[in-house]
């Protein structure tokens, strides 16, 4: 998993802190692939429940049931540390347990088959790569190794080798990762080949679930894209107006009550689950409810949310988006007159005052919603796959990135030192200082080795994830029989109910057969934590018994 490429299909996937997706290019275009579920996209979240382990679909339906041990937001963890103010900040409003891990890691801490687990934030975000993997495979019918996956522009050196080191835990081959706004540009340029002539000012404005990007770039006819500048903020998102919502109604309930429900984890969840819902309502209505029953010491919980106090509750944050912007325009040393699209990406773009404010900033000018916000990374993540794998395809193969470096790399003042800055593909930073003293020459090449996973490491998470592929496997193999001999059962009961039976047949053989499918009901009733192999054995017994009948 060194990042060369192998003849296995390359596939992009967009790794996001709420929901991921994954694409492939497939008969010269884009294929954004469904889960199993006939979902597009894929919620970011796994859960650890009593027999099983659940990621997607599944794992966000039971959340409010199993809270504690329901985990999201991974990315808000990975290649931070436990000590940064932006995870204590979070860690107050999740409703599951996170704790400080050797050289100051963040760790998850869940209850799985009656044991406490810890997780490191690669992990889970590996289990999510790993249902995007499946997701692929199922649909091109054949193994997938090769990945692109997307960071947000402003991920650090520790965030994106953290990101990396998730995709080989998953099994996948990261044969590059690239810049989400970069990744929705692509998408917009292969999208709107035919509207763009010579050049074009593009500014992508990027505001998901957990992190905001702005990338303002140039495209040429041609597919040419050149990055010009990005800013951004890696702790900026949906998830910061949710935690707004939540925060206001505790603050309501303990006004109404004089009780404290920040402390109870499970109500924490019910109301985030709550808010989060009433966030994307609001962005289509000015207005909606939110109502829990027995939310809090048996207290039934009812609050009116209007789109107005949504906006009031952040338009700070919404404002410090226009900040970053501004940032942006600065480092480029470029006016906003010149922008000729401004393109909406992410999910939390939706929200009405975010357009409202975006536009007001560009003189009215009208935004672009014609590359669908929430596909549109996924979407330039499989074309640079597709590229980078040596795909055939010439549109593939005409796209021509030049991406910048997000953070600065200069420390004020002159010290009388040589340096050497190697970025690579993936932006991962390497640094190598010449100390010039006394006329000698001392080489210092520094290594960002805190806090990243050893080689060691990785390879028993590599196991322990295949191991718990494993066991989802015998899970659900189980899971099937149990539900072929319930409805074997099912079946031979309604036949002998409609006396669908030879004429010839014995009444005693009727007496017999009944009997052996009441017997069958009875020992899976009683055995329901029953292996695969004993399962199937009740069931082949049961069809052989119920032969002579049918």
């Amino acid at each position: 998993m060194d990042g060369k490429v192998t003849d296995s299909p390359a596939i992009g996937i967009d790794l996001g802190t709420t929901y991921s997706r994954v694409a492939v290019w497939k008969h010269n275009r884009v294929k954004i692939i469904p889960n199993d579920q006939g979902n597009r996209t894929t919620p970011s979240s796994v859960a650890f429940a009593d027999a099983e382990r659940l990621i997607g679909d599944s794992a966000k339906n039971q959340q409010t049931m199993n809270h504690a041990n329901t985990i999201y937001d991974a990315k808000r963890l990975i290649g931070r540390r436990f000590s940064d103010s932006k995870v204590q900040e979070d860690i107050k409003l999740w409703p599951f347990k996170v704790v400080k891990g050797s050289a100051d890691t963040p760790k998850v801490v869940v209850t799985h088959k009656g044991q406490e687990k810890e997780f490191l934030a690669e992990e889970i975000s590996s289990m999510i790569l790993g249902k995007m993997k499946e997701t692929a495979e199922a649909y091109l019918g054949k193994v997938v190794e090769n990945a692109v996956i997307t960071v947000p522009a402003y991920f650090n050196d520790s965030q994106r080798q953290a990101t990396k080191d998730a995709g080989t835990i998953a099994g996948l081959n990261v044969i590059r990762m690239i810049n989400e706004p970069t990744a929705a540009a692509i998408a917009y340029g292969l999208d709107n080949k035919s509207d763009i002539v010579g050049k074009m000012n593009v500014l992508v404005f990027d505001l998901g679930g957990g992190t905001f990007d702005v990338s303002l770039m140039t495209i040429e006819e041609g597919g040419v894209f050149e990055v010009k500048a990005v800013a951004g903020d890696t702790h900026l998102g949906g998830g910061d107006f949710v935690n707004r919502m939540v925060e206001y109604c505790a603050q309501e309930f303990k006004r109404r009550w004089k009780k404290d429900l920040t402390r109870n984890q499970r109500a924490l969840g019910r109301l985030r689950f709550a808010c989060e819902k009433a966030k994307r309502i609001l962005s289509c209505a000015t207005q909606t409810s939110i109502d829990l029953d027995f939310l809090h010491e048996g207290i039934d919980f009812s609050i009116k949310f209007t789109r107005a106090k949504f906006e009031e509750l952040n338009m700070d944050l919404f404002n410090k988006c226009i900040e970053t912007l501004e940032t942006c325009f600065s480092d480029a040393k470029m006016k906003k007159s010149c922008i000729d699209q401004v393109v909406l990406v992410g999910g939390s773009t939706r929200i009405p005052k975010v357009q409202h404010i975006l536009q007001e900033y560009f003189d009215g000018k009208e935004l672009c919603k014609n590359v669908n916000p929430d596909e549109a990374v996924a979407y330039g993540a499989a074309v640079m796959a597709s590229k980078v794998s040596g795909g055939s395809d010439k549109s593939v193969q005409d796209v021509v990135l030049h991406d910048v470096t997000p953070l600065s790399l200069a420390p004020k003042g002159v010290p009388k030192v040589m340096e050497c800055f190697e970025i690579d593909a993936n932006g991962i930073l390497t640094v190598t200082v010449s100390i010039i003293s006394t006329g000698k020459m001392k080489k210092l090449t520094i290594t960002n080795a805190i806090g990243r996973l050893s080689k060691e490491k990785i390879e028993k998470m590599v196991h322990d994830a295949e191991k718990y592929k494993y066991e989802d496997q015998e899970f659900k193999k189980k899971a099937e029989a149990h539900n072929a001999l319930e409805d074997c059962i099912y079946k031979m009961k309604k036949k002998i109910e409609e006396h669908s039976v030879k004429e010839s047949v014995h009444h005693e053989i009727l007496q017999v057969t009944k009997k052996a499918i009441d017997k069958t009901s009875k020992w899976l009733k009683d055995n329901q934590a029953a292996p695969f192999a004993e399962l199937h054995s009740k069931k082949v017994h049961l069809e052989f018994v119920c032969k002579s009948l049918f």
